[in-house]
This record gives structure tokens, sequence and C-alpha cells, in this order.
């Protein structure tokens, strides 16, 4: 019989975590993001990948040192394979990790570059009216397999697959911006209802393009205070205008803790609770009321375990646009209460900006990692507070506070919402 000391407060299998990978703007592995995250530093920077005159945004935190084409679904690929090794090497798992993938991946479209060069290749690239016609003709002439893999969903999942060894078809979701801790919370559920011991959850998104940038510049989301760049991302702040599109990835090697403990796992923290909410107010807004966002951190609760008291640090999804900060606020508040002023939070987005579909996975690893080291991150760029936002938003600085759980948010468009509870390891 398992042993109490393994399950949760609902005799479900307790969820650890044992290996963590990450790859942001500020560099790729734990150590070097850590420390340049606590020191407050920027990864923002002035977009070179594609021209930008004429845009009212020209700033990003994309991931520019990685050996990659500049095509989103293979550079999506090596940010995702560059964490999932990192997080594997550090489990100790050797072999085929032999058991379930789940995979948050950009929803990204075929290449304007592809297509061009299809329609060229059918002689009728020049000729506006025949050139879909003739891109479909050259792909009903012969296969075409650098196209085909770039183009389909699910290929950055198939091939991580096929590098570590999972177990049985991989999954590949896009829940936005809550993608990333969707796809930790199918891990959880996995081993949870026992069809696993262990699951292997990774998100990744390299998929910032001119066509991105402009998409969400007519949404008006980004920001588009472009110099310096570093400044853009303010969240809470009252002069914030929008985020700042980013990339990244994370991945994370969860385990039943009565398996981790019995190979001899180094445990670096636990999967307590989620919570997980939909709506559909709108197809990018927010509720105005809040309601969506209210009960999936109280469900992320309820899931742990735990009450308002609970919480020694909330990792904010922290945009820096004006509607999002304002309505994490008011979640926060209406679920904490009179415990909010004596709960950090703070933004990590306002270093990395907004990673999209990995977004919910790489604050994980930083949430973790607050547990781990005792030092909180900053949200930087906090000089003129937002007076309607009452937060203890950790302003400019790192501090050294030891805690042993924290909430993490992840609030994404279309009314798709994740929060995940990450504790230490129980005594």
């Amino acid at each position: 019989m398992t042993n109490n000391a393994y399950t949760d407060h609902l005799g479900r299998p307790l969820i650890a975590v044992t290996g963590m990978g990450i790859v942001t703007s500020l560099g790729q592995g734990k150590e070097d993001n850590w420390q340049a995250l606590t020191g407050g530093v920027s990864g923002i920077h002035a977009i070179t990948r594609f021209p930008t005159e004429g845009l009212s945004t020209r700033i990003c935190g994309t991931v520019d040192f990685m050996d990659a084409p500049n095509i989103a679904s293979e550079l999506s690929f090596t940010l995702a394979d560059a964490a999932t090794r990192e997080a594997v090497s550090q489990s100790g798992i050797n072999g085929d990790f032999d058991g379930p993938l789940f995979v948050a991946a950009p929803p990204v479209e075929c290449e304007w570059t592809d297509r061009f060069a299809l329609a060229d290749e059918s002689g009728h690239g020049s000729e506006q009216d025949n050139a879909y016609n003739g891109l479909l003709e050259v792909m009903r002439g012969k296969p075409h397999p650098g196209f085909t893999r770039r183009a389909l969903f699910g290929t950055v999942a198939e091939r991580l697959s096929d590098s570590y060894g999972t177990r049985g078809l991989p999954v590949t979701l896009s829940t936005a911006c809550a993608s990333g801790a969707t796809a930790i919370q199918l891990g959880v559920d996995a081993i949870r209802q026992g069809r696993t011991e262990r699951a292997l959850t990774v998100a990744t998104d390299g998929s910032v393009n001119a066509e991105a940038l402009i998409r969400f510049s007519l949404l008006s989301a980004l920001s588009t205070q472009n110099d310096p760049p570093e400044k853009a991302s303010k969240p809470f702040n009252k002069d914030r205008d929008g985020f700042v599109i980013a990339e990244g990835s994370a991945a994370l090697v969860l385990e039943s803790l009565e398996a981790a403990v019995a190979r001899g796992a180094n445990v670096l923290g636990i999967l307590k609770g989620y919570g997980e909410k939909a709506d559909h107010f709108h197809r990018t807004r927010s509720s105005p009321d809040g309601a969506p966002a209210i009960a999936t951190v109280q469900a992320a609760l309820d899931d742990a375990g735990l009450d308002a008291s609970g919480i020694g640090y909330i990792n904010a999804h922290g945009t820096s646009t004006p509607e999002n900060d304002k309505m994490e606020y008011l979640s926060l508040s209406t679920v904490f209460g009179d415990h909010l002023p004596a709960i950090p939070v703070s933004s990590n987005k306002s270093m990395i900006g907004h990673t999209l579909t990995a977004a919910g996975a790489v604050e994980a690893v930083f949430s973790l990692l607050t547990i781990q080291t005792g030092t909180l991150p900053p949200t930087i760029n906090y000089e003129n507070p937002d007076p309607a936002i009452e937060l203890d938003v950790v302003p400019n600085t790192k501090r050294e506070q030891s805690v042993t759980s924290v909430l993490s948010n992840s609030f994404g468009f279309g009314g798709q919402n994740a929060c995940l509870v990450m504790t230490a390891e129980p005594a």
C-alpha cells in the first residue's frame, strides 16, 4: 500500500519535479537565467530578425543566440530540445524516458517564404490569381518533406518523442498564454490517475516574426515604448501600455514522489495543485468582473488543499497590459483578501517579456527556483506605481526571503486560464 507520506489530502500521488530546463532571451539553462533574472537584467532588445521600419513596435525578447533557422517550427523545436535535454539530464533518467510527453507549441501557420517558394516552383508565382492553385498542384505532384515538417502543428512533439524515447503518442496542445501551465496539468493528471509514474512536459515558442508582431499590434496588445527597450515591460505601473512579445522554452520532468524517492532522485519541488477555467467573454479581452480568473485561482488552492494563508509568494501573469494587470489584481484581492498585502507578487515578464505559449512552464521553473534558493525575483521598471493596484511587487531589486509555496498564474486570450501551486518537498 502507498505510504501516506506520498499522497496528498485527497489520497492522490504527490507529484515531484525531478528535472527542469529553460531557455529565454536571458540565456540558455537555469544558471544563466536565474542569475540574470534575480539580478534585474532585461532580455528585451531592438528587433534585428526582420525590418521594423514603419512598425509601431520595434522591440522584443527573441532568442537570437541559438543555432536554428528563423522559421517558427524549427526554432520552437531547437528551444524545446535544449530545455528538454537539460531537464532530462538533471532528472538522472538514462535511456528512453518511457513516459508520456505533453508539449505546448505555438499554433504556427505555413511560413510565407515556403508559400512563395512553392508558388514559384509551380511557375505561377507572379500570377496572383493562380498562385494558390499552383501551390496545391506542386504539393500534389511530389512529396515536400521539409515543408511538411515545418507546417505540421505536432512536429515539435513528434521529434522530441523520437529523441527522448517517450511512450505512446505525444500530445500537442495550444491554450493561448496558458499553454505551458496546461501541459504541466496534463502531466500531473496522468500520474494522479495511475496511467504512468513519470511524464515529460515541455512548452516552447519561437514564433516571433513580422506577421505575429503586426497581428498583436492590430489588437493594441503590444508596448510601443521602444526606447529604451529594457524599460518597455512595466507590469503594474500606471503608464504600462502593453506586453513585449518574446520567445523561450521550458521543460519539467514530473514523477510520483514515491517513484522518485524509490530511485533516489533529487526532488526539486512538488506540483501540489492546479486550477483551470475557461470563459467566453471575448476573443482577447479579460472578463471585467474577473470571475474566470478568480475561479481559477481558487480552484488551484482547493486542488492543493491550501487556503489563502497557505501561499508565500505569487508569480504573477503580469503582462504589463492595462486591462490584464487590473484584472489580475482584482482576482488576487478577491481570493486572498486581507492576506494579500503580506504576500510578495512579482512578474518575470518585466525582464523576459511574454513568452506566449511557453510562459506558463517558463514561470513554473522560475517559481520552483524561488522555493529552492529563497530569492524572490524583482519586478523591474516599477517607477510609477498604479495606485489602483496595491501589491508588494518586489520592486526593482531581488529580495532574500524563504518561501515554501508559490502560486503561478497564466491567463490567456480567449478566456484560457490556468494556475499552478508549487511547494517544497515535504519533510
